[in-house]
């Protein structure tokens, strides 16, 4: 009589198939076994019988919450089983719960090879898991999701290839994204709302082995048929277009071609070290890949989902082969000039609003260096050449021309070694050395912190508080003025008819004067500068006073107007008002062609100059440094300069623009006038005659009611420039035109869309502003934003923190 072996014997040297592991694990949860799961595993078994990658395939479509407790049991001991790879699809809506997806890609592990979550219906709390802790797959497909800064700083080690197509509400990157993604090489993007080029490069910066981006599709066209240069025609271009991970050879890793593929001939070398350390146990055994094959053919009537796979080779297949023709085609081509371009014809589908923006190509080129294909286009020589030669005449990389991002440490070191060196020449040297070396330093040092700073800080001023006794108010604002000499004092005017000035360094209300009579917009305002506590108000119903803002009484319980006002004649539709350097006379403009001219000593018109222009004066500005000296803007399209020692009945010259003028000023130094037309139509002319110095080229929309303003930042050394119609503040320089960054605005929440209504540079702290930034939702109100391009938004928890430990919204000083 035979010894009996024990049952846990046998089991160790033939331990049961997935499908039978898998049915015991239902049977302890009380459950029917999964159709699908169960396919899936025999399928996993039937490649390791032919010595293949085993990998096991799961389509979350299929499952029910009651399925995942037994998955949960099998993957506890996967580190110790024969599966080699999970890949995890999801195609549709389904009411499965988020946290057991997140428990079950989390129990695999290192073994989670794709996966794949199309129109994530998980919840909020699936994605902000997901990026804060990372997982441990190599293709992450997260179509549609709904992220709207990404900000993925888990642990993503192993993660190659990452898709976020149509992913409709991402605008951009939090500052420490794609920081532990240290093998990241593939990244799609295509339809996001992504639009700014520098944060955009800034964070894929990040990604040392970045090879291949996509913000869009381009597919290569073959001019004889009208179809891909591969093969394939309408239909296969159509099944191209539809799909996102895989679209293109180019996209894809090509480890991972054939690791998608049913077959799985490819394995990597961890992979493929498992598996000839593994012996095969199974007691199925096939001989061939034949008998697979027909396998595989009856699963996938049984499982629709296999189909997909199938298909995807196909495709993978397709792109790869177009890949090859761009290739073959741009080695055989010989490309002299700099401006040479792609051979083929490439159509463009799903591209992010990022790609509209000017040499967006180049400026990415020039950006990533290490990126050998942009767009499913691959990036030659000849390409980056050209993107060298377009960003040096387009772009400055650094503030004042700095070629080489600095610290900030270096930079404060060599000006004390300069110093030193300088204290031993004579003294008439050392003055001028140590003047000279002062300026270089101070812009030395502001180009490392700008060079630092991606994501400068944005902080939108707190503007509501006490007004009299336990009154409140939240203020609605429409126009704001730096003070002059002043740092820390700011004025604005409400839709009310309001003016406020606030401290915006403590966001204390300094002074506020109510609005008296009828419901009115403050338009116009503008400080004196030999008394600076004194400020001009005009609203568009025609109100014209001049205030005191140091008689304004202030109490602990709120702010009681007794200011003493100086009344003026009432200028119908003002939209504009301006003194001049002397602070002798005002100038008001409006909705009608002509400028009326005060005397701020006497309180009255002294004269009102019309038919100035053909059409109504949206702005008027006199000259900071000629107290006669004025200039004209308006929608007729001209900007005049006018002199009032010779009687403005002519101009001393016009200037036509394109479109209707919005504003118009003069550089600090009076030096030049910056120019802002309808829909970003922005030029310097000189101010001594009119001639052209530079166009600064900026992108129009093609809206007519985009409204464009511009100043000047950093004395005349930059201008920036924003529109009614755009959340985006260009940043460039006004002596050679360079763009040096756009800046973008983000609403509060998703669906709050905001707009540039009006911005100032701070005249007194370098690369600092503010915007009056808009809301489109009507029921918002407009609120003033500080940015300060020296600072990090790293920094800004720092910063809130010191002022909430302040005396909140009090009426001090």
């Amino acid at each position: 009589m035979a010894d009996s072996v024990p049952e846990s014997t046998i089991d160790a040297v033939f331990p049961p198939c997935f499908e039978e592991r898998y049915s015991d694990c239902c049977r302890r949860h009380g459950v029917l076994p999964n159709p699908s799961l169960l396919s899936s595993f025999l399928k996993a078994e039937v490649k390791k019988a032919c010595h293949q990658l085993c990998s096991l395939v799961i389509f979350l479509d299929d499952l029910k919450d009651a399925d995942f407790p037994p998955l949960f049991d099998i993957f506890m001991e996967i580190d110790t089983s024969e599966i080699d790879a999970v890949d995890i699809y999801h195609d549709s809506s389904c009411d499965l719960n988020g946290e057991y997806v997140l428990l079950l890609l989390r129990a695999i592990g290192q073994k989670l090879r794709v996966v794949d979550l199309q129109d994530v219906s998980f919840g909020k709390e699936f994605l902000r898991d997901l990026s804060q802790r990372g997982l441990m797959c190599r293709v992450l497909n997260l179509k549609s999701s709904h992220f709207r800064k990404l900000n993925m700083v888990g642990n993503f080690i192993q993660l190659c290839t990452l898709n976020l197509d149509f992913s409709s509400s991402l605008t951009g990157f939090r500052q420490d994204c794609f920081t532990c993604m240290p093998n990241l090489k593939s990244l799609s993007l295509c339809e996001t709302r992504i639009t700014n080029l520098w944060t955009t490069s800034f964070a894929l910066i990040k990604l040392p082995l970045l090879v291949e981006l996509r913000f869009q599709n381009c597919l290569c066209y073959d001019e004889s048929t009208g179809y891909p240069g591969s093969s394939g025609g309408a239909a296969a271009n159509s099944d191209l277009l539809t799909n996102g991970l895989y679209i293109g050879g180019s996209f894809i890793d090509e480890d991972y071609y054939k690791y998608l593929t049913i077959e799985e001939a490819y394995i990597d070398d961890e992979l493929q070290s498992i598996s000839e350390d593994s012996t095969d146990d199974s007691e199925l055994d096939f001989s061939n890949c034949n008998k697979e094959r027909s396998l595989l053919d009856a699963l996938s009537s049984a499982i629709p989902g296999w189909n997909r796979i199938v298909d995807m080779q196909n495709e993978i297949s397709y792109g790869k082969s177009v890949m090859q023709n761009e290739e073959t085609s741009s080695s055989s081509s010989n490309s002299r000039h700099i401006s040479s371009c792609v051979p083929k014809k490439y159509n463009s589908c799903h591209a992010s609003p990022i790609c509209y923006e000017r040499h967006y190509r180049e400026y990415m080129i020039a950006s990533l260096p290490g990126l050998e294909v942009l767009d499913d286009i691959p990036i030659r020589k000849a390409d980056r050449d050209r993107a060298k030669f377009v960003f040096s005449q387009h772009f400055e990389y650094l503030p004042y021309k700095r070629k080489n991002k600095e610290s900030i440490v270096n930079v404060l070191q060599n000006r004390e070694i300069k110093a030193c060196c300088t204290r031993s020449k004579n003294s008439r040297k050392t003055l001028h050395s140590s003047a000279k070396s002062q300026c270089f330093y101070s812009r030395s040092l502001s180009a490392a912190k700008a060079g630092s700073s991606a994501w400068p800080l944005l902080h939108p001023l707190s503007i509501s508080g006490r007004i009299s006794g336990d009154e409140s108010r939240n203020f609605r604002p429409r126009q704001f003025e730096y003070h002059p000499s002043d740092a820390s004092l700011m004025a604005f005017g409400t839709l009310d008819g309001e003016v406020v000035v606030i401290n915006h360094e403590n966001e204390n209300i300094v002074s506020y004067i109510p609005s008296l009579g009828a419901m009115n917009s403050v338009l116009g305002l503008c400080w004196l500068k030999k008394y600076p506590s004194m400020l001009i108000a005009g609203s568009d119903n025609g109100s014209l006073k001049l205030y005191d803002t140091k008689h304004i009484l202030t109490g602990n319980k709120g702010i009681h107007s007794s200011a003493t006002s100086v009344t003026f004649d009432e200028f119908d539709q003002l939209t504009s008002v301006h003194v001049n350097s002397t602070d002798e006379w005002f100038l008001a403009s409006g909705y009608s062609k002509n400028v009326a001219l005060y005397d701020i000593g006497c309180g009255r018109c002294l004269q009102v100059f019309t038919d100035m222009h053909r059409e109504h004066i949206n702005v008027v500005k006199f000259s900071n440094h000629s107290p006669s000296i004025f200039a004209t803007s308006s929608f007729d399209q001209d900007v005049k300069l006018w002199d009032l020692r010779q009687k403005p009945i002519f101009p001393c010259y016009t200037a036509s623009s394109s479109r209707g003028n919005v504003m118009v000023c003069f550089s600090p130094d009076d030096h030049y006038l910056l120019v802002s037309a309808v829909d970003n139509e922005v030029k310097q002319l000189l101010a001594a005659d009119g001639r052209l110095h530079l166009d600064f080229n900026i992108g129009p929309t093609g809206s007519s009611q985009n409204y464009t303003r511009s100043y000047y930042m950093n004395g005349r050394d930059y201008i920036i420039s924003g529109s009614c119609d755009e959340n985006v503040v260009r940043i460039c320089c006004a002596q050679t035109g360079k763009r040096l960054r756009d800046l973008s605005l983000e609403g509060k929440g998703a669906g709050a869309s905001m707009f540039v209504q009006s911005l100032r540079g701070d005249p007194l702290r370098d690369f600092n502003m503010s915007i009056l930034a808009a809301y489109v939702r009507p029921s918002s109100n407009s609120e003033i934003v500080k940015v300060n391009l020296l600072a990090s938004c790293e920094n800004a928890r720092e910063y809130f923190d010191y002022l909430h430990s302040r005396t909140p919204y009090c009426m001090g000083g």
